[in-house]
């Protein structure tokens, strides 16, 4: 009886390892699930635009395109003809631009730009940190505190709409100017020209990122409200365009475009 007990002893332990192996087992597989299921690039997606902007065609063919330079690309792009409709920024040490091609099917984008940057958990600068911190209060420093961490990167990509031929065709901002005896930024007259859309009528009568635009037919352009309803006011007339380039103020008819 005593070794018919201890057999069985034996077999019950040995079903309970193995049930707690397949729980394990259960638990990982479901953790890494878990972890495909989840797209970074989705969840630290923020709209830049308020209109809810997408690509004009129900399905688009979404490309993806990996950058160097973020900067110069979104004026390519706005250049190009497309608007931003988003962006996602985060820190990972790893993160498939396949997910962010997903995501950009999902909002139905027309391009996804994906950049990648190096960067170390410990950094020059928090060791440089660590040391004087240590020096202040005479105490020493864990040589593991200075080891490199795993290695991480960030990743940022821009979501782009291709939008419908414009009315006249820039991308402005309003510029202000700071001087050493005013408390307050004062306003810049007019507006500065970030962008022209190729092919449209702004590009056409030769208007140039860097001129300021003063004014569009009767419309004095103070700000970007100001140029949309101006562009609004006159779509599919022939009017007068007043911009600076440098110190010399230029004139120039337009034709702009009419509304569909």
């Amino acid at each position: 009886m005593p070794a018919i007990s201890a057999k069985n002893s034996y077999s019950n332990l040995a079903k309970m390892m193995l049930l707690s192996l397949a729980s394990l087992g259960l638990a990982i597989f479901a953790h890494q699930l878990y972890a495909a299921d989840q797209n970074s690039y989705e969840q630290n997606y923020k709209k830049q635009n308020a209109n809810d902007l997408r690509s004009l065609l129900a399905k688009p063919e979404t490309k993806i395109f990996v950058g160097n330079h973020k900067d110069e690309d979104n004026i390519t792009m706005l250049e190009d003809g497309y608007d931003l409709m988003g962006t996602s920024g985060f820190s990972a040490m790893e993160a498939s631009s396949d997910l962010a091609l997903q995501h950009a099917k999902t909002i139905n984008a027309d391009i996804v730009m994906v950049y990648q940057k190096y960067e170390s958990a410990q950094t020059a600068s928090s060791k440089l940190q660590l040391i004087k911190e240590a020096a202040n209060k005479s105490g020493e420093i864990d040589p593991s505190d200075l080891e490199e961490g795993p290695t991480q990167y960030h990743y940022h990509a821009s979501y782009w709409a291709k939008l419908p031929m414009p009315l006249f065709g820039v991308h402005v901002i309003k510029l202000k100017q700071t001087s050493a005896d005013e408390a307050t930024p004062k306003d810049l007259p007019g507006l500065k020209v970030i962008a022209v859309i190729k092919d449209s009528p702004a590009s056409g009568m030769g208007l140039a990122r860097g001129d300021a635009l003063l004014k569009l037919g009767e419309v004095t352009l103070n700000n970007a409200d100001d140029l949309f309803a101006a562009v609004k006011r006159y779509a599919g007339q022939k009017v007068p365009v007043e911009f600076q380039r440098g110190d010399v103020e230029m004139k120039h008819l337009v034709q702009l475009n009419a509304r569909k």
